[in-house]
């Protein structure tokens, strides 16, 4: 059956306390939120995405609340959402398909290693569908920026400057199975850079993603496979039933009355 989003109301997410300051003031458990919701199923469990990816599934039809992990960044805007799905379904993970993905559009992912320097940015090419990838015209508006706050890039004196690895300043650093699991550090893991293309005409096309420096000095270019578009068909409007032949189970569909 899916993903059921119907039937739930009043989704929140709250900082969980790590401790408190001197002061008076608290301080949150970084990269971790507590998500509580309603809902009116009785019989059904329910699955928590975090920005499109699978967070965690209950453990059974009373549970209204659960602890998820969060993106790395402290500048993008997170999207959480809760759905209900049947228990046979609950731990099938559904993140495979863009939640709220527009048909015809395409979407690269850029691994964001810590050995992209700080301020590197990067450009993303296609060929139009002519089959040669365009490299004086971009489609990106302007170079995209892989570390858009300085929080996330973990580096000698960039982080927490003493209270961590000596040499790496790692506080800032993706933890174990937090990011993209085995393509970064050993103990540290990765994560990605997301770039959504404009919606296209249906066709085959091939990009390529070039990455620059903080002075414009191009450090990598990689070109996908073809990628092939398909947008999706214009909802039928006006149809209606002409006829049904019982006799030999024949269904005839017509638009405004016209049979087609």
């Amino acid at each position: 059956m899916g993903l059921i989003s119907e039937g739930i109301d009043k989704v929140r997410a709250y900082e969980l306390p790590a401790g408190i300051w001197a002061d008076g003031g608290g301080f949150a458990v970084p990269g971790l939120c507590l998500v509580k919701w309603r809902s009116g199923w009785a019989d059904k469990f329910y699955q928590v995405y975090v920005n499109g990816l699978f967070a965690g599934a209950t453990a059974d039809c009373e549970q209204r609340r659960m602890v998820v992990p969060l993106p790395v960044s402290f500048e993008t805007v997170v999207r959480i959402e809760v759905f209900a799905v049947e228990p046979e379904d609950v731990w099938v993970d559904f993140g495979g398909q863009d939640l709220r993905a527009d048909s015809g559009r395409v979407r690269i992912s850029l691994l964001r290693s810590q050995n992209l320097a700080f301020g590197a940015r990067f450009d993303v090419y296609f060929d139009n569908g002519t089959g040669e990838i365009d490299y004086d015209r971009p489609i990106t508006e302007g170079p995209v920026s892989i570390w858009p706050c300085w929080q996330d890039k973990a580096g000698f004196g960039l982080s927490r400057f003493g209270e961590s690895d000596f040499g790496r300043d790692f506080s800032a650093a993706v933890g174990f199975g937090r990011g993209v699991f085995g393509l970064g550090g050993f103990g540290a893991g990765a994560d990605t850079v997301e770039w959504v293309s404009e919606p296209l005409d249906a066709g085959v096309y091939k990009f390529a993603v070039k990455v620059y420096d903080r002075w414009g000095g191009e450090s990598e270019c990689v070109e996908t496979d073809e990628v092939t578009v398909a947008p999706a068909a214009r909802p039928a409007e006006g149809l209606g039933i002409v006829s049904f032949d019982k006799q030999t189970n024949k269904l005839v569909l017509g638009v405004d009355g016209a049979g087609n």
